[in-house]
């Protein structure tokens, strides 16, 4: 019989929950395990031969645990070195564990993959699970968190317009996490009831900042007496690779950021002599369990489950994924792939996606995105649009 151990790596989503009860249940009805086990607070867990045992579960918590969101059994960023990969193996042996998933992004499936490479010979099957907001992990079409992250964008945006609307008098800056890619600023323009409305701008981390042209798109909006709103990512930059807003503090591949948003605000009051205010969601956009996407949800728990299945049979080396096919009806099908595919990967915004202007995205972002985030938004009333 065998033990399964699941970690997390990297920070939460809103449904890393259910990719984590997908994989328990698959193990509990396969009959092929005498344990499941959690590595508490990921990789670091793992170091420290600390498990919490989530075959013990009872229905009750099992049902909550697939709602509930952020990471139950904690997740980590632990910076690891070629012997620590080593000692993984040697604790994993000691406990007779020889079943492992790695449910994190794509530098969490450079972990599951150099863990999976120590491995070798071993009998120790190793595999990964997807997850990122950010979606930019390469060899999904999306990644789960994703779906309900772009629904939050939406929603926000949604209702930061409406409020705009009602009394257009300033600029409003609306920041949303992405490093290096836009995912999720640009589900913001789901949003949009209109064709120029808000948000108005979209700023992507993969279009190089210009300044002056900034503000002459903020000043053509606001002279349409309509109030102007602005998506951006906290990664945005320019042409030169700088942050539009330096960062506070860099470490490895650990980036805190300033916020944009406020250094954006700034500009437009300063040089254009406009009233602006910045807003910023930040951890609320990844783990507001209220805003779910009901697809996200149910893609997080299949990924979770196939990743098992790979392992339990003791196919190691490889990547739960999701690849479309079609957007009406939409449709995705499940796969497996090299876990070495998305290690440290990044997937940015293709071109086909972003607008000719740079500060919009297209119809054909709108055709991928809209199904991923669970249905239509609601209808807002708001009976002072001009025209």
């Amino acid at each position: 019989m065998s033990k399964l151990l699941i970690a997390h790596g990297g920070a939460p989503t809103a449904v890393i929950n259910a990719s984590l009860y997908g994989a328990v249940m698959e193990a509990k009805k396969s009959g092929k395990v005498d344990a499941v086990l959690g590595a508490r607070h990921g990789s670091a867990g793992i170091l420290a031969e600390d498990f919490i045992d989530l075959g013990a579960l009872g229905p009750e918590a099992l049902a909550l645990l697939r709602v509930s969101p952020a990471s139950a059994i904690g997740t980590s960023r632990t910076p690891l070195e070629g012997p620590d990969y080593e000692q993984m193996v040697r604790i994993l042996q000691k406990h007779g564990i020889d079943r492992v998933l790695f449910n994190g992004g794509n530098g969490s499936m450079n972990t599951c993959a150099r863990l999976s490479e120590a491995c070798a010979g071993t009998g120790i099957a190793v595999g990964g699970i997807p997850k990122t907001i950010d979606n930019d992990l390469d060899g999904t079409d999306h990644a789960p968190g994703y779906g309900s992250a772009a629904r939050f964008a939406a929603r926000s945006m949604q209702e930061i317009a409406a409020d705009v609307a009602a009394m257009p008098i300033h600029v409003c800056i609306v920041e949303y996490m992405g490093r290096n890619a836009g995912w999720i600023t640009a589900a913001s323009a789901l949003a949009r009831e209109k064709t120029g409305g808000a948000p108005h701008l979209v700023l992507l981390p993969e279009t190089p900042f210009e300044e002056e042209r900034f503000l002459a798109r903020v000043k053509r909006v606001w002279d349409q007496g309509q109030g102007v709103i602005v998506a951006v990512s906290e990664g945005a930059r320019y042409a030169d690779g700088r942050l539009v807003a330096p960062p506070l503090f860099t470490a490895g591949r650990a980036t805190y950021f300033s916020a944009v948003s406020q250094y954006l605000a700034r500009l437009v009051i300063e040089k254009l002599g406009i009233k602006a205010r910045s807003e910023m969601p930040g951890i609320l956009g990844r783990s507001c369990a209220e805003m779910v996407s009901p697809v996200d949800r149910e893609e997080a728990e299949r990924m979770g489950a196939l990743a098992a299945r790979a392992v339990l049979s003791g196919q190691g080396g490889c990547m739960a994924g999701l690849r479309r096919v079609s957007n009406e009806p939409y449709r995705c099908e499940d796969v497996l792939m090299p876990l070495k595919r998305s290690a440290l990967r990044e997937r940015l915004m293709p071109e086909e996606m972003i607008d000719r202007d740079r500060y919009d995205v297209t119809d054909a972002f709108l055709r991928w995105c809209r199904p991923l985030i669970g249905g239509e938004l609601p209808d807002l009333l708001q009976l002072s649009y001009g025209g």
